[in-house]
């Protein structure tokens, strides 16, 4: 126990003291959004809202994040990564306390629109951060240290705001998110202040190259989004699936979802540590991935037995620990080529578009078409998705992209 216990900390070596700055700081942010989880919830239940008029105003919620994912990039390249992610933590916490005093649909909507706008700006900005602070050879594994923090924050998060809810309200729940995040900007202040903090990958592109015309980039992106509508299955129609045709308790669907993050707190790190050493591409890694994940859904029409769904969350969970990392440090690698900043606002916007599709998606068909069906069709959008990071591998290796001049400082 003692060397296997060693061996999972030295999966952590070597990461700098910005990047774990970064994750803290990104741990405190995911874990102080626990009001997003009880939004509909509040709707309902508070406001008395219909689920249709719900659906509206989530809408507004999924507009805002991509336009505050575009945003965040453009000034991000404009002004530093730096000042966006202060200010959109800062102004986030700001509107999440604004937010319990609307009332009325249209007041509602323009709320929680302006509030993602504001908050999403935060994605591609620390994406920018964590690789100017990350060596090359260890952007995989920082990407998996921000990741855990957002899993650790997401995991945490839900948890505490039910017992806010219990003993204060829901009132109660939007101070406590909007002081969180205003912790989590005094914190960024004050420990990666550009003043104080040691860059260790910057670069300057003379000739950016437009993100726009990178057709590598873009192949990427509509795979990224079809394994995005895949993925989310397992947070709207799956819950549903476990309860209707498994009968699964409430309780043992919060064991069987949380074993998720459990999984990828366990294993992520020294798994990717150890495809890092291995020969295989990126590109090969993701389409591994998505073929996991699309196998954890086909095989729930194989047999009836509730075994079967252990099985496939665990399949989703290391397709989802191969592909997320390698998908982020392969968006990373190709933003070197233009700025920074717009290349990872569009990587955001994949999976804002998704999280805008995937869960309508889901319910439609699981509506119309039942749960079997439903899984087919899902799986074969996670075919279509391995199909395209196919020809993304065959034009990498075919194909170089226009060179841009870079300046390594």
């Amino acid at each position: 126990m003692k060397r296997l216990l060693t061996l999972y900390l030295n999966t952590f070596k070597g990461l700098s003291r910005e990047v774990w700055w970064l994750a803290l700081i990104t741990l405190i942010n995911r874990a102080g959004t626990m009001v997003i989880p009880f939004l509909s919830l509040y709707l309902t239940e508070d406001l008395s809202f219909s689920t249709s008029t719900v659906g509206s105003i989530m809408t507004a919620f999924g507009l805002g994040s991509v336009v505050g994912s575009w945003l965040g990039g453009k000034l991000t390249d404009k002004i530093g990564y730096y000042k966006i992610m202060v200010f959109s933590l800062f102004v986030s916490g700001l509107l999440f306390i604004y937010l319990q005093y609307l009332k009325t649909v249209i007041s509602l909507s323009i709320g929680i629109f302006v509030l993602m706008l504001v908050a999403d700006m935060f994605r591609p900005a620390m994406f920018v951060a964590l690789s100017a602070y990350s060596k090359p050879e260890n952007k995989t594994r920082s990407v998996t240290l921000i990741r855990l923090a957002i899993n650790l924050g997401f995991s945490a998060g839900p948890a505490v705001g039910g017992l806010i809810i219990a003993g204060l309200g829901y009132n109660g729940l939007f101070w406590v998110d909007g002081i969180t995040c205003i912790l989590a900007t005094l914190l960024l202040i004050q420990l990666l202040n550009p003043k104080k903090s040691k860059v260790l990958d910057e670069v300057k592109v003379e000739e950016p190259y437009s993100a726009y015309k990178d057709k590598a980039f873009i192949i990427f992106l509509f795979a990224l989004f079809l394994f995005g509508v895949m993925f989310l299955q397992y947070f709207s129609t799956m819950p549903i699936y476990y309860r209707d045709s498994h009968f699964l308790t409430e309780p043992e669907i919060g064991l069987l979802l949380g074993a998720n993050g459990f999984f990828i707190f366990l294993l992520e790190m020294p798994l990717i540590k150890w495809l890092e050493t291995t020969r295989f591409k990126k590109t090969s890694l993701i389409l591994f991935g998505a073929f996991l994940t699309s196998l954890s859904l086909l095989i729930l029409n194989f047999t009836t037995w509730t075994g079967i769904l252990i099985i496939g969350m665990f399949l989703m969970t290391v397709g989802e620990m191969i592909a997320f990392p390698f998908a982020n440090a392969f968006a990373l690698q190709q933003a070197k080529k233009g700025n920074q900043g717009e290349y990872m606002a569009l990587y955001s916007i994949a999976f804002s578009f998704a999280h805008i599709f995937g869960h309508k998606l889901g319910l439609e068909s699981v509506s119309n078409y039942g749960f079997d069906n439903t899984w087919y069709i899902f799986t074969l959008v996670g075919v279509a998705c391995m199909f395209l990071l196919f020809i993304l591998k065959t034009f990498m290796s075919s194909t170089k992209n226009k060179p841009a001049v870079i300046k390594h400082y």
